[in-house]
């Protein structure tokens, strides 16, 4: 009977291990029922982090052009050969969104990095004068490649900028003001809000509340019409009410732009699924699944935005997966989505961006009727990493945008929303209601410090706490999750699915150190 049972288990395992058909870099692996599972393990924990860590360290080590400067800072593609285009368009926004969730995550310092020279490049060398029409914005583009300077826009020419990605940046650079201290970043972010404030228009059915294209200097908008239209204000509202909170700049200004611009989408993008243009390079009108889905994730993030926040967040994922999935997967169990109506090709950002907030609607919903297709997006989504950390564009080129700083923050997203998608032999922080300032990861301790005195914190942990302490004094631990909602302490899951995770509370400022259990607890959890 044992070696019948052998033989069974033996069979299956060749069964499931036998290569499939190719994708991206590597063969399709399955399940027992042939579903797609990822390629480098079919443990979801192991093989995100493994897609992560090979994809930060290839992008960390792309190295310098021939003036002396930082590749990814002036191209948009990476080839060995050196690609001839300048930036994509919201190319460091993304970046600084990832590289800050990646700091969280690992700890490691590069990350912080990274994130402070991207920020002081961009402010140095490609914001708009103050003297310009649309003073204080950061120009998108390179138009002469390696001049180290952003002066334009990639269709449009010198002196076009994008107000949306203004936006983007804006509020990323909040992001660093918070975790470094740096009043310059805090600075340049509200020079952008006073800027869009000030520029701000109600906007119609053909009109959005700044236009997708403008000439800086001058104010003329480009000639063409869908220069006028985009949907793509998420980071934008995410600047104005966090200004406001900070009660930093003229916050009256941002408090009625931000009304306007929340009207202008509920009334029109919300209603009419014209979601319109993001990208840099396209000539011609595209409904883009990054403008609507980044929507539904700042509606699930804040569900006092709007009362009908699930339904809004909802009936978005429905437009996008209706209007952008394929089938072309669809006997391993995996809808992949297309990047835009202009060019309908499944992607691996837009897929793990859609996959990532379907989880994050499981989370604050309870309704977990779309997690499997999620999950088996993400997992569709790592066959475009190469074992080095290449991370190509299915049937295109390798997108710094795509392949990095819009891929890595949605594999953190989704282990934030569903903790169980972390791995489970390792420590990491999965998210924070405050932007964390420090962290360090040690084999006995996890210390860190954030820039509210109120926060919570998520992790997964590889051991059993024996305490947790706020400079020094210990919290309480609590019997159910939700007892942190009006009490400081933390709480530790010791079983089930999301064994591992440990949730944090408190309400001071000062170093938070999660403490291991001892050495022979270790591990066992």
């Amino acid at each position: 009977m044992r070696n019948l049972v052998m033989v069974a288990l033996t069979v299956m395992l060749l069964a499931m291990s036998c290569p499939g058909e190719q994708l991206g870099y590597h063969a399709i692996q399955t399940d027992s029922a042939g579903k797609i599972t990822p390629w480098f393990s079919p443990v979801a924990g192991e093989a995100y982090d493994h897609v992560i860590g090979v994809v930060w360290n290839f992008w960390k080590n792309l190295g310098n052009c021939s003036n002396g400067l930082p590749y990814f800072l002036q191209h948009q593609v990476w080839k060995p050969e050196h690609d001839p285009r300048g930036l994509g368009g919201d190319q460091l926004a993304m970046a600084l969104s990832s590289l800050d969730l990646l700091y969280d995550y690992t700890g490691d310092p590069a990350a912080r990095e990274m994130m402070v020279r991207i920020a002081d490049y961009c402010l140095e060398r490609g914001f708009s004068g103050p003297q310009h029409a649309w003073p204080n914005l950061p120009y998108p583009y390179n138009t002469d490649l390696h001049s180290g300077r952003y002066d334009g826009d990639m269709r449009a020419g010198k002196g076009f900028l994008q107000p949306d990605k203004a936006g983007s940046l804006g509020i990323e650079l909040l992001t660093l003001y918070e975790m470094t201290g740096n009043q310059r970043y805090l600075v340049a972010a509200t020079d952008i809000a006073n800027t869009l404030a000030a520029k701000v228009a109600p906007g119609d059915a053909d009109h959005s509340p700044w236009p997708f294209r403008v000439n800086a200097q001058t104010g003329e908008t480009a000639t063409k019409a869908f220069a006028l239209y985009t949907a793509n204000w998420s980071g934008t509202l995410r600047l104005f009410s966090e200004l406001s909170r900070l009660k930093r700049g003229n916050t009256a200004a941002y408090e009625k732009a931000y009304q306007l611009t929340s009207t202008w989408l509920k009334r029109f993008p919300l209603n009419s699924n014209k979601w319109g243009p993001f990208f840099e390079d396209v000539a011609e009108w595209s409904n883009t699944e990054i403008n609507a889905d980044t929507l539904a994730w700042y509606i699930l993030e804040n569900p006092q935005w709007d009362r009908d926040w699930k339904a809004r967040s909802h009936g978005i994922l429905d437009w996008s997966l209706a209007t952008f999935g394929t089938n072309a997967w669809a006997n391993y169990g995996v809808t992949a989505i297309h990047e835009q109506t202009a060019y309908r090709v499944p992607g691996n950002s837009h897929t793990s961006r859609h996959a990532s907030v379907q989880l994050l609607y499981c989370e604050k919903t309870g309704d977990m009727s779309l997690k499997e297709t999620a999950i088996r997006q993400l997992n569709w989504a790592t066959y475009m990493v190469d074992m080095d950390g290449k991370n190509r564009y299915p049937n295109d080129d390798i997108w710094l945008t795509d392949g990095y700083g819009d891929y890595l923050r949605h594999y953190l997203r989704a282990m934030a929303a569903m903790p169980e998608l972390a791995p489970s032999t390792q420590n990491h922080l999965l998210r924070s209601s405050s932007v964390i300032r420090e962290i360090e990861y040690s084999s006995e301790t996890i210390a860190y410090r954030t820039f509210d005195p109120i926060s919570r914190e998520r992790f997964r942990i590889s051991f059993r706490p024996s305490s947790v302490t706020l400079v020094g004094k210990r919290l309480r631990p609590v019997t159910a999750l939700h007892d942190l909602e009006t009490q400081d302490g933390f709480y530790y899951e010791k079983a089930g699915a999301a064994k591992g995770l440990l949730e944090v509370k408190h309400s001071s400022t000062g170093p938070v150190v999660v403490h291991a259990s001892s050495p022979d607890a270790r591990g066992s959890r």
